[in-house]
């Protein structure tokens, strides 16, 4: 795993539910706290290499159970603009 990586998962691993919420508003992505709250409970508590397309998606399957699908679509897009600026 190369830094820009290392730099990514801690991110999700320390990011608040305000700082979520915030981001998601900058991207154009609804998310309440509540939502905020379990979809970082999810990546705190489960091992999530979103540079891994096939535990992404089973990550954005699970985000779509705690937020809805279109919230999922648009999540792993914004992961995917993020990734690809290696």
């Amino acid at each position: 795993m190369n830094i820009y990586q290392q730099i990514i998962n801690q991110k999700i691993k320390t990011i608040t539910p305000e700082e979520l919420v915030s981001y998601s508003q900058d991207y154009g992505i609804t998310l309440t706290i509540e939502e905020a709250k379990k979809i970082i409970y999810i990546a705190r508590h489960n091992k999530i290499n979103v540079f891994n397309p096939q535990e992404r998606m089973r990550w954005v399957k699970e985000l779509a159970k705690i937020t809805s699908p279109q919230t999922a679509k648009q999540a792993n897009e914004l992961f995917l603009k993020f990734i690809k600026k290696k």
